[in-house]
C-alpha cells in the first residue's frame, strides 16, 4: 500500500524550488537537502498522519567554513544522523552546461562543450547535532586541496579517470551517504557505473586543527546490474541502497537490501547477493526517486526529484510512503 506524505516548505519553497535531493529522518526530525542553493531545511512531524511542517532554513555557511564562496552552490545529495552529529555531503561532481528547450540546433553543441569543476561541490562535512535535533556552528569538515577526497582518487585505476567527467555523464558522482561509525562513512557514487558495477566508497575519518583528515579509502564493488547509487539509509545491521540510472533516463529504479553493509561491506558484492526491497514507480521526464527514509516499521518514504505536478502545492510536495515493506529494523 503507498500513501502520501506533504511536506510544508512554506516561503523556502521561492528560494531552492521543490526539487529535493537528499533526507534524514531521526524520530519528529526530517533533515531537507534541496537541490539548489546551499542550505538544509529541518521539518517536524505532526499527528499520525504524515505531514511535516514548521520549516527552519539552516545555510550551511553558518554551520561549517565552505569551500568556494558563499553564495556558491553546494549541491548537498547526501544526509546521514548518527548520534551527536549530523553528515553531509555535496555532489562532488563536475557540470555539464544544460540544453534549456527551445535552444537553437546551431548553439547545442557550443552549450554542451561547457563543463566546470566546480569545488563547492567537494563537500563532506560534519556537523554537532542540538537537542532539537538540528545541526549547530562549529562544524568540520575534508578539505579540498590535496589533503581532500579528490587528491586521494586522483591516481585510482577505477575513479581517477572519471573525476573530470560530469556527473550526468557516468563521471563521479556522489549521492549517497550512511554513517557506519563516529569515524567511518560510506559515499554511494550514482556514477561511474563500471561495466554495470556500482561503486561505494568507504572513508576512515580522523579530527585535527579544526578539519577532518582523510585518514584511508577503501572502494567496493556492486553488481547492481547497470544501475548506480541514489541513496544510502542504514536499517539496523543492513545498508539500504536506492538504486538508479547514472545517466539521464527515468526509470529503473527500485531499493535494495545489503545484508550487514551497516557494519561493513566486502570488496565485491555480486548481483545474487543483493536483495531487492522493493520497485519503485517513476515518471516519464518527472518523479525521479531521489532519496528515501526508513519511518518505522514496515515504512519507506521516498522523495522525488522533478516531481510531478500532483504532487506540488503553493508551498508544499508531496513524497510516497511506501507500507508493509521489509524495513525498520532495530
Amino acid at each position: 500500500m503507498t500513501s502520501r506524505a506533504v511536506l510544508h516548505l512554506a516561503e523556502h519553497t521561492h528560494t531552492y524550488g521543490l526539487s529535493l535531493s537528499g533526507m534524514a529522518v531521526r524520530g519528529e526530525r526530517m533533515l531537507l537537502a534541496p537541490d539548489e542553493g546551499a542550505a538544509l531545511l529541518g521539518l517536524t512531524r505532526h499527528s499520525s498522519v504524515q505531514e511535516w511542517s514548521e520549516p527552519v532554513e539552516l545555510l550551511l555557511g553558518d554551520l561549517v567554513d565552505l569551500p568556494g564562496g558563499p553564495g556558491d552552490e553546494v549541491d548537498v545529495e547526501g544526509i546521514d544522523v548518527r548520534g551527536d552529529h549530523v553528515w553531509v555531503t555535496g555532489s562532488h561532481s563536475a557540470k555539464r552546461k544544460r540544453v534549456k528547450p527551445g535552444t537553437p540546433p546551431e548553439k547545442v553543441a557550443k552549450r554542451l562543450r561547457k563543463v566546470s569543476a566546480e569545488e563547492p561541490r567537494r563537500l563532506l562535512a560534519r556537523l554537532p547535532r542540538g537537542e532539537d535535533g538540528l545541526p549547530t556552528a562549529s562544524g568540520v569538515r575534508l578539505p579540498t586541496d590535496d589533503r581532500g577526497l579528490f587528491a586521494a582518487l586522483a591516481d585510482d585505476d577505477h575513479l581517477g579517470p572519471f573525476l573530470g567527467i560530469p556527473g550526468k555523464d557516468n563521471g563521479f558522482d556522489v549521492e549517497g551517504l550512511a554513517a557506519i561509525a563516529d569515524d567511518r562513512v560510506l559515499l554511494g557514487l550514482r556514477g561511474p557505473v563500471l561495466r554495470g558495477w556500482a561503486v561505494i566508497l568507504e572513508l576512515t575519518l580522523g579530527e585535527g586543527d579544526g578539519e577532518l583528515t582523510l585518514l584511508d579509502v577503501r572502494k567496493h564493488f556492486l553488481d547492481l546490474r547497470g544501475l548506480g547509487v541514489r541513496d544510502l539509509v542504514r536499517d539496523g545491521e543492513d545498508l539500504l541502497v536506492l538504486a538508479g540510472p547514472t545517466m539521464v533516463l527515468s526509470r529503473p529504479a527500485r531499493v535494495l537490501r545489503l545484508r550487514g553493509g551497516a557494519q561493513g561491506l566486502p570488496p565485491a558484492v555480486a548481483a545474487d547477493e543483493v536483495e531487492t526491497v522493493c520497485e519503485l514507480e517513476t515518471g516519464d521526464g518527472e518523479d525521479h526517486p531521489e532519496a528515501i527514509a526508513v519511518l518505522g516499521e514496515g515504512s519507506l518514504l521516498v522523495l522525488h526529484d522533478s516531481p510531478a505536478a500532483d504532487r506540488l502545492g503553493e508551498h508544499t510536495v508531496a513524497g510516497d510512503v511506501l507500507h508493509g515493506l521489509d524495513v525498520g529494523r532495530p
